[in-house]
This record gives C-alpha cells, sequence and structure tokens, in this order.
C-alpha cells in the first residue's frame, strides 16, 4: 500500500481505499439485507455505508489537526443512529446494535487509513467482515458448548496469564534445573496443546470419521487415542479393521510432529539436532497408516470415535497437577541417575519412562542441557519415543481383544514404525 503513495496522490490513494474498503462492508450489510427481506431493521447498505466513508474523509482531511469538523459529523451520525436505533426498538422490537457499530467503524476508516500502516487498517476490515459473516457460526459453536466450556477457558487463562508470571525462577533443589516457572511452564505449552486439540475435535471435527479422530487425538494422547480406538473396535465390523489401525499409526504420525513443536519451543539447539528424525518417523507413520487404510476400500462411519465423553477435556486441575508431578518426578529422576549412574542409567531410564507419558521426561531432558550433551538427550528421547510405541502397540493389542481382526493389522504397522525408528537409531549412534 505504501508503494501506490511513491505515484499517485496520496489523497487520491486514501480515498479509494476508504472508498473501497467503506463499501465492502456496506455489501456484507446488504447480504444481511437481503437474508432478511421485509425487515426494514439496518440503517443502511452498500451506499450508504460507502457515504458514510467518504464523509469522514472529507471532514477528516477538511481539518485534520483539530479534528473539530470530524468529531462533529461523527455527532451527527451519531444522532441518526440512534433516532434508527429507537424507530427499530419501537416499531419492529429488534434490539441489536451491531449495524449501528459497523457504521461508527465505517466513519472512523479515514483517519485510520490516513494516519496507519496498511497491516493495521487492513486488519480492521478483515476482522469487521469475518465478524459480520460468521454470525451464524458463532450461533452454532454456542450452542454446542457445554456449561462449564467458559469456565474451562477461564482455567486455562489463569494458569498461563496469570499463575506463570508470578512463580519464581530459581531452583527449588541445590545443583537441580528444577524452578517453579519451569515447571508450571511446561505443564502451560503441553495444556495448549491439549487443549487446542480439544477445541478442534469438538467444534470444527465434531463429526469426524475415524481417520480425523486420530490425527486429532494424537495432538493430545497418542496413548489415550490407541487405547479408546482399540476399545470402540470391539464394536465396529470386521471390514473395518484396517480403518482403526490406520488411525492409530496417524495418531502415532501426529505424536512425532507434536514432540517437534514442543522441542522447538524448549531448546532450538535441539531441535536442529532431532528434526529430521522426527520428520522421517512421522512422514514412515503416516505412510504406513495410508498403505493400510488402501488395503480395504469401504464407507464408514463419520462418528466420531476417539472422544468417549463429551465432557472430558484436558484443561482439569487434576491433569495438570499430575503432569507437574511427573515432571519434577522425572527431573530428579533424571539428575540422581547421571550422578551415580551415569549416561548408561539415563538410557535405561529412557526406556522405562515409555511406560508412562514421556512428555515430561522428554522436557526435563531439554532443559537440563546444560549438564547434559546434545548427543544424549537426542538419543534418549529417540529410545523414549521408540519405547513407548512398543507400549502403545501393547495397548492395542490388549484392548482390542484377543479374537480382534485389527491383531495382524496392529502387529503389522506398529512393526514396521518400530523397526524404522531403532534403524534410525541405530544410524544416529553409528554417525555420531
Amino acid at each position: 500500500m505504501e508503494q501506490l503513495y511513491e505515484y499517485l496522490p496520496s489523497e487520491l490513494v486514501t480515498f479509494l481505499l476508504v472508498t473501497l474498503f467503506s463499501l465492502l462492508i456496506g455489501l456484507s450489510q446488504r447480504k444481511i439485507s437481503l437474508k432478511r427481506e421485509g425487515e426494514a431493521t439496518l440503517f443502511g447498505t452498500d451506499r450508504t455505508f460507502t457515504f458514510i466513508g467518504i464523509l469522514g474523509y472529507l471532514l477528516y482531511i477538511l481539518d485534520p489537526e483539530q479534528l473539530r469538523l470530524f468529531m462533529g459529523g461523527g455527532a451527527i451520525l451519531g444522532v441518526l443512529l440512534g433516532l434508527n436505533y429507537y424507530v427499530k426498538q419501537s416499531q419492529f422490537h429488534v434490539f441489536g446494535v451491531t449495524t449501528i457499530i459497523i457504521a461508527l467503524i465505517t466513519y472512523c476508516i479515514a483517519p485510520i487509513v490516513a494516519t496507519q500502516p496498511s497491516w493495521f487498517y487492513v486488519m480492521v476490515i478483515v476482522t469487521v467482515l469475518l465478524l459480520t459473516e460468521l454470525k451464524h457460526t458463532f450461533t452454532e459453536i454456542a450452542q454446542r458448548m457445554q456449561n462449564d466450556e467458559m469456565i474451562t477457558l477461564a482455567k486455562f487463562l489463569a494458569i498461563s496469564g496469570i499463575i506463570l508470571p508470578m512463580l519464581p525462577n530459581h531452583n527449588l533443589i541445590p545443583d537441580i534445573n528444577l524452578t517453579p516457572y519451569t515447571i508450571w511452564l511446561a505443564t502451560v505449552i503441553v495444556s495448549g496443546i491439549s487443549y487446542l486439540s480439544y477445541l478442534l475435535k469438538r467444534y470444527v471435527f465434531h463429526e469426524s470419521g475415524v481417520l480425523i479422530s486420530g490425527i486429532i487425538g494424537g495432538l493430545y494422547s497418542s496413548t489415550a487415542t490407541i487405547s479408546v480406538l482399540a476399545r470402540k473396535s470391539k464394536n465396529a465390523q470386521p471390514q473395518e479393521a484396517t480403518e482403526y489401525v490406520a488411525a492409530m499409526l496417524l495418531a502415532v504420525s501426529i505424536m512425532f510432529l507434536r514432540f517437534m513443536i514442543l522441542i522447538f519451543i524448549f531448546s532450538r539447539e535441539i531441535f536442529v539436532d532431532i528434526y529430521p528424525y522426527l520428520l522421517i518417523m512421522a512422514l514412515i507413520s503416516a505412510a504406513t497408516a495410508w498403505f493400510i487404510h488402501t488395503r480395504q476400500k469401504r464407507k464408514v462411519s463419520s462418528d466420531p470415535v476417539v472422544e468417549e465423553d463429551s465432557s472430558d477435556n484436558p484443561l482439569e486441575f487434576k491433569v495438570a497437577l499430575i503432569f507437574a508431578g511427573l515432571f519434577v518426578v522425572f527431573t530428579i529422576l533424571t539428575h540422581y541417575t547421571l550422578l551415580y549412574a551415569g549416561t548408561g542409567g539415563l538410557n535405561l531410564l529412557s526406556f522405562i519412562s515409555g511406560f508412562s507419558d514421556i512428555t515430561p521426561f522428554i522436557l526435563n531432558l531439554l532443559q537440563d542441557t546444560a549438564h547434559v550433551s546434545g548427543f544424549v538427550i537426542t538419543a534418549c528421547t529417540m529410545q523414549a519415543i521408540v519405547s513407548n510405541i512398543m507400549v502403545n502397540m501393547c495397548y492395542a493389542l490388549f484392548f482390542s481383544g484377543r479374537r480382534s481382526a485389527l491383531r495382524p493389522w496392529i502387529l503389522g504397522g506398529f512393526s514396521c514404525v518400530i523397526v524404522v525408528n531403532i534403524i534410525l537409531l541405530a544410524v544416529f549412534y553409528f554417525i555420531d
């Protein structure tokens, strides 16, 4: 936008932009009026809003310093809008003020375009247009919201915006890199990713099928997702076996991407070393899932299968406290394992951590780079992940049942991912 001012008069460019933006807003109001045919409840539509924007521009440039004309015009416009609202309320019993607010915003476009950078006024226009068009979407979301949904959001804002900044950032135990701030920071980031997956699953992919459920569930917890998918498969048709196994492997694939995000946040140095491995494994897992999925094409139910109870969400305080507790436990275990057993003991601990939630263990390693080399951290992370995938395979076999048609596909699909994982781990050790 700024480049146009070099070739055209600034007044012309500003006038054209104000006219265009005002017209777009007016057209959005015209669309609303067409949907409400027979109801004269809007203040105006395309031409009215365009003239409001032009009026604001003319009054602004006539007195750009004192803005007396601009404020006077705004006052008159406010009176007219108030009269319109009174008539609308008394005759049509409509109490909404959205159109009035949009008209006032349109009037203010001129000084915004003239004084602010292009990204700002474009952002304002885009926001107005989106909020105008998404009215019915917001209504549908509100209808699907549970009674305690806002309480859940308040919890997330509390743990991230209130509790986190107040925590001290000094070690709780001498010589151990463990502070209240780092504990809660890890909790907030993991809870944020889990909360995002919850919102996607509930409001975006609420009618998703098995594969989408596996993808979204992998953002939250691959272990929980695989366990639920395996239990749900007992009630599925035999020909749907490949679909459920493919969804499990997609959850594993998303798990690799989730760890890429976490590692990037906590340690850029380790991320540079480990991201090729995580990316390759994500692609291998997804390719294996695709191969299994294509073995038997058919139509499956579109009902979501991962979330057993729609009221469950990952932001219960007990979940945050459990994660924080595991983070503290693995921090202490890692410190004393290195102190008394060295890197060999840490390698063993990485495999043992796979039997529980490996996220606290990996995040603890990432925050202890001063005492542990990058090679050891990368190797232990890879070992913990492969151990966890083995445990997930056992969960899938156990919860699907002994006679399940999934068992051959589970063994084949997970074994492929595990073998490639071990090969990459061996290559990593050989190269370094």
